[in-house]
């Protein structure tokens, strides 16, 4: 079976204008991504509205989430959150240098 080694910690730019989505595996019913951010939101008025759940953890730095019925999350260095399909969020706010681990459930 093959294998694919990697590091989350490698290869990160010194500031990016906008967030970074690597994709770093991917087979049936699961992604897995890692996402750099460097002080980025989601524009105005945009909100995510996934067709699949959303299992996240912040491995550095610091974000923090708004979802639609106004609850905010803050997310500091070591926290996952769990967000079921199509709960609608958007990220409003990031430290310098946050790495952000995703993975994605499909059905």
């Amino acid at each position: 079976m093959p294998t694919t080694l990697g590091n989350l910690f490698s290869d990160i730019p010194d500031a990016s204008p906008e967030e970074i989505f690597e994709k770093l595996h991917e087979q049936p019913g699961i992604t897995i991504e890692r996402i750099l951010s460097n002080g980025q939101a989601t524009a105005e008025g945009k909100w995510y509205d996934q067709d699949f759940d959303e299992w996240v953890l912040l491995v550095q730095g610091k974000g923090q989430l708004l979802f639609e019925d106004g609850t905010e999350q803050t997310l500091n260095t070591g926290d996952y959150l769990f967000i079921p399909q199509h709960q609608r969020h958007r990220v409003v706010r990031t430290e310098k240098s946050t790495i952000w681990l995703a993975i994605y459930i499909k059905d």
